[in-house]
């Protein structure tokens, strides 16, 4: 880790913005940088940036999840953003869904080492949990164009409920391809929105798309 992350990682800043969960996402982030590499859930040039990178850039999405009692993270990985949405939002049911049995082992893990009661680890891809259970929000980061995104998480989405996912700065042309797809679930025009976090450290693009 560098000395600026840890810098932003341990500043006021920071530690206002998690508030008395702080110390559940510095725990979650001392596992990841202990064991991330090693299990092969991070890159080893995403050590030096954790904090901004990763988990910042993952609790960017949780403002946008603040009226969701349920949410799946699909193909969530490390569990990026889905441990930091169940530290954020214990109030809420999360579901990891992850098709890979290591980061499934690592998921359960690290819900029970920190005591996250909220969270619900599923073995498989998204697709094969069409039908098996509906939440009120679905989020991802990283996981895959949005045409191919939408036919992943809308199903999972209760009509009224929405998809919330992280997305890179040229979301836009992803957009025309994915409006097939968006019409069969009735979905509404998808919302570019930026998502921030504390002052010093970079916003990320957060894309919201309304079931009907």
């Amino acid at each position: 880790m560098t000395d600026a992350d840890e810098v932003l990682g341990t500043s006021t800043a920071v530690r206002d913005f998690f508030g008395d969960r702080y110390d559940l996402v510095a725990g979650y982030h001392r596992r990841l940088l202990e064991e991330g590499e090693l299990r092969g859930l991070i890159g080893p040039r995403e050590v030096d940036r954790l904090w901004e990178r990763h988990i910042l850039n993952s609790a960017a999405v949780v403002p946008f999840l603040s009226s969701a009692s349920s949410v799946a993270d699909i193909g969530s990985g490390a569990g990026l953003p889905g441990i930091v949405v169940a530290i954020m939002r214990p109030d809420a049911e999360v579901f990891l869904v992850e098709p890979m049995e290591r980061r499934t082992t690592w998921l359960s893990e690290i819900a029970e080492d920190l005591g996250l009661t909220n969270v619900v680890v599923k073995h498989g891809r998204a697709e094969e949990y069409d039908g098996a259970f509906e939440v009120q929000a679905v989020t991802s980061r990283a996981v895959a164009a949005l045409s191919k995104l939408a036919r992943m998480s809308l199903p999972l989405v209760r009509p009224g409920g929405e998809m919330v996912v992280l997305k890179g700065r040229s979301v836009e042309r992803e957009i025309e391809p994915a409006r097939k797809v968006l019409r069969k679930y009735k979905a509404a025009e998808p919302e570019i929105l930026e998502g921030r976090t504390v002052e010093g450290a970079e916003s990320t693009t957060v894309v919201r798309i309304r079931r009907r």
